[in-house]
């Protein structure tokens, strides 16, 4: 009987520990397949296509344009209206660079940090002009950079494949538009002060 006992103490203990080692083996080799596929999604998130790597960098460039010529636009500008549209475009475009520059950071990308070479030759010409020259032509330019702005988020949202920049463009949207909408009547204010 002590054997039989012996026997069948040995069996359920075997049974406990082969019971409870085969969960843990199978949690950690689920822990370890989870770590493989979230390794393998942060990869597949990292490599942007063509397409949104260049919205990224157009972007990036745009938004500090818009930065340093709204700042311009503080200094140089004659109406109250393009001063405070000025305002605007640092304000909303500085927290817009911002949330880009993090997520080009959390996948690795590298933003330009300088203007490029037709925006700097834009807020070099404008830098020449005060008063009401300045008016009408930063905001001309406001109207028509904001045009192209429009378009290439809407772009980027529709037909973008990085979800956070598909994300980042339709966030970003209604901002642009309305962007547009005062770029064009502070325009049409500024004309009609000639």
């Amino acid at each position: 009987m002590n054997v039989r006992f012996h026997l069948l103490a040995g069996a359920a203990v075997l049974g406990l520990i082969s019971f409870t080692a085969v969960p843990a083996q199978s949690q950690q080799s689920g822990g370890t397949e989870r770590s493989k596929g979230r390794a393998m999604a942060e990869n597949t998130a990292n490599r942007m296509t063509g397409g949104d790597s260049n919205f990224a960098t157009k972007a990036a460039q745009g938004g500090m344009a818009e930065v340093q010529l709204g700042q311009l636009a503080e200094s140089n500008a004659s109406s109250q209206q393009v001063k405070n549209f000025g305002q605007r475009m640092v304000t909303d475009h500085t927290k817009a660079n911002d949330e880009l520059k993090s997520i080009a950071s959390r996948k690795g990308m590298t933003l330009p940090t300088g203007l490029d070479a037709k925006d700097q030759a834009e807020y070099d010409r404008l830098s020449k002009l005060n008063g009401a020259a300045f008016d009408r032509a930063y905001m001309q330019m406001m109207v028509s950079d904001h045009r192209k702005d429009v378009n290439e988020f809407e772009n980027e949202a529709n037909n973008g494949t990085d979800p956070d920049l598909k994300a980042f463009a339709g966030k970003t949207l209604p901002t642009l538009h309305e962007h547009l909408q005062m770029a064009e009547t502070t325009d049409a204010q500024v004309k009609k002060e000639k």
